[in-house]
Formats: structure tokens, sequence, C-alpha cells
């Protein structure tokens, strides 16, 4: 059922941008505007289905995972060695997109007219990111309120509290307990209905910007784009050798069955999107239950490792562009600064967009440097939420591994 779900994603994929060239082509700019407009419905359809379900399915399987795990020494113990995996993947990606924007320069002589310093990159509002602000952001002042916001980093934070709870009560309050399983089990089932309009979504939202903008964008920015690519493909072969060293080479298995996901998140340019995919995969191909439904969350809020190679690339690109060195100690900076902003980029609009404005700021670069990234921004987000995937799986089945949580999987799952 993935494979056959795999081709049709992949199917998908093909037709939207082979449909959006022949718009693009046959209809004048304003025509082909309209009909981009008529196929965002559907996307946003999707989209707002997918978000519609992030918040219960996060609480509920957070919450048993947790509950599940015992006392609250061993969510402490599973708790530290996350964090410790995201610290150093956050580190690695960081430093990956600093190292690989020097080596490429794709900002030095670039043939496009850099926009002029006063300019401001429209629909995006400035943002300071300071700790102070950050650490009070964590606390969610009404859960009723982070989830119709999907605020997923205050989410995860009332829903380990809750989960620690339920595991430090004596009989781990079985009908709560058997309440969030039942809920978590549903909205499983409701994920599945949604996915069944994945690549219907996948479609219209290919065909819309391609529509739009044509394929000469990617002819335009080939060497940004290329560059950020392989930077990514880095990143993806250090995950992968990281998961075969700690894990063993089953997981090789655990990224082949991904695909879906991978291709879903790829696809839409939201790693949110496949969050409820990469968790049935995870429990699939091995990881606890606890552990998948502990990690995964967190991830999504601490460990997106595409993200966080974005922004350091592009703020890097920007300063290139406009001739602007900056020095080492500057450099590292930088990287102090994108480990603290980069972990509140979960669940807002254009996060990554906000995020580089903030450090255009911080080292007086030009924000109108923004307006250089914007066209092939969405293009760029669809790697960076693939990659965002493949990192949290990574981290869930390596935490697993560590607390001796791998399980052999069932012989259909195997199979498939």
């Amino acid at each position: 059922m993935n494979r056959v779900f795999g081709y049709f994603i992949v199917g998908a994929m093909v037709l939207g941008v082979l449909v959006g060239w022949i718009v693009n082509q046959a209809l004048p700019p304003e025509g082909a505007k309209e009909v981009a407009a008529n196929l965002t419905i559907l996307t946003d359809m999707f989209l707002r289905l997918i978000k519609m379900i992030i918040a219960p399915l996060v609480f509920t399987t957070l919450v048993a995972g947790i509950a599940h795990m015992g006392d609250a020494t061993e969510v402490g113990r599973v708790g530290l060695k996350t964090i410790a995996w995201f610290l150093l993947a956050s580190i690695v990606s960081l430093s990956i997109g600093l190292i690989m924007v020097y080596i490429i320069q794709p900002g030095s002589g670039l043939s496009l007219v850099a926009p002029p310093v006063e300019a401001a990159a429209p629909g995006l509002a400035k943002a300071e990111f300071t700790l102070r602000e950050f650490v009070t952001h964590l606390i969610p002042t009404s859960i009723v309120d982070a989830m119709a916001r999907n605020e997923i980093l205050q989410i995860v934070v009332f829903s380990v509290l809750v989960g620690t709870a339920v595991a430090a009560i004596d009989d781990k309050a079985p009908a709560v307990l058997n309440l969030v399983e039942q809920g978590a089990a549903i909205m499983l089932k409701v994920t599945g209905y949604v996915m069944t309009v994945a690549p219907v979504a996948i479609f219209a939202a290919l065909a819309s910007s391609v529509a739009t903008q044509g394929l000469e964008v990617l002819v335009t920015y080939a060497k940004f784009v290329s560059g950020f690519y392989v930077s990514l493909g880095l990143l993806w072969g250090l995950l992968m050798l990281a998961g075969v060293l700690i894990v063993g080479r089953r997981s090789l298995g655990l990224i082949s069955q991904l695909r879906g996901p991978v291709l879903l998140a790829f696809s839409t340019a939201s790693s949110e999107a496949a969050y409820p995919r990469t968790l049935e995969v995870l429990q699939k191909w091995g990881v606890s239950r606890k552990v998948a439904s502990f990690v995964l969350p967190l991830g999504y809020s601490f460990n997106l490792d595409g993200s966080m190679m974005y922004c350091t690339f592009a703020t890097l690109f920007i300063a290139q562009v406009y001739g602007i060195d900056l020095s080492i100690g500057q450099q590292i900076t930088m990287l102090a600064l994108l480990m603290v902003t980069s972990k509140g980029m979960a669940g807002v609009p254009r996060a990554s967009l906000v995020v580089i404005a903030a450090t255009l700021t911080f080292f007086d670069l030009p924000e109108a440097g923004l307006l250089l990234i914007l066209a092939v921004d969405h293009l760029l987000d669809m790697g960076r939420s693939a990659t965002n995937v493949v990192g949290n799986s990574v981290a869930a089945a390596v935490v697993a591994k560590w607390e001796n949580q791998i399980e052999e999987p069932a012989p259909e799952a195997a199979k498939a």
C-alpha cells in the first residue's frame, strides 16, 4: 500500500509540473494567475485538514507515550538523550550551511541586480528573537489557545507535563489513559482519511507554482538552488551514516520506508503534513510507540535540521550578494544566535524568513536581500521540509537504540 501511495505521489508531482508548464505557456500572466488561484484552493483545503488534526494528534500520542514510559526518571533520561541529539544535529546542520555557502559562493558574481538597501521584503513582519521571549513563549497561557493556533512548542510542553503526571500516579489513571489512547487511535484513523487526498493536493500545489513562475526562475537561481540541495544531500549522508554507526545497517531500511512521508513533505513544502505518516512508519519499522510518540513531536519544535541549514545558507548568500564579509567571530556568533532563534520556528508561517530577517538585522545586513530569495523560497522550502522529516526520524531511531526500544517489525510490516 505504501509503495502504491508513493507512486501516486510521484505521478502527481510530474503531472503537476507538466500542467503548470502548459498553463504558463498557453495563457497570459493574468490568466495563469487565475488558474493558479483556483488550484491553490485544493492545496489550502488539504493543509487546513492537516493543521486540524496536528494538535490533538500530538497531544494524545505524546501523553500516551510518556505515560507508558514509567516514572519521571525515565522521562527525564529519555528527554536528556533526545535534547542532546537535537543540539548535536543543530550544530552539524548550521555548520554545514556555513561551510558550504563559502565553498560554493552562490552569491559572488551573481548576475542579479541587488535590490536597494532601503527596500523592504513584502509581507514580512520584523521579529526580534530574544532569549526571554523564547523561554516565556514555551509556556502556554491557555492550552485551548495554543491548540487553536497550532503552537506545537506549547502543546509539547503541556503534553509532557500531563503525561508525566499520569505516569507518576500509582494506577496511572486508567480511565484518562484509556481515553487518551482511544483519542490517539481515532486521530490516526482520521489521518488515514486525510492522506487519501494528498496526491490531489500535491498536484495542485506544484501546478499552481509552475503556472505563475514558470521554469525560468530555476535557471536564474540555479547556483543558489543547486548549492543548497547539494548541502542538503551532504546532511542526508551524514544523518544516514550516523544512523548506521549507532543503530546499524537496519537504519537504511528506515530511510527506504520513509519515501512516502518525505515525498509528501517535499511536495507540500510542509513538515507538518508528513507528521502522521512519519509516526506510523517509525512504529512499523520498530521504534517503540512510547519513544516515537515522545521524540517526534519534540523534533518538530527543536530539530528542524533542513530549516536551520537554510538560515545560515541564505543569510551568508545575501551577504555575498552585497559584497559584505563577516569575520570568524561574527560567523560563530551567528551560529550561536541561530541555535536559539531556530528553536521557535515550528508552526510559524514563513518562519525561516522571519528568523533570517532577525539575523540580518542583528548583523546590520540589508534586509532587502530577502527579496532575492523570496522567488525560490517555496522550492527551497520543499527540500528543507523533507530534510526535517529525515532528521527527526533518524533522531527517533537513535534514541530508541540508546533506550533498547527498537522492536522487531511485524511480518506484514517487514514485507511492506
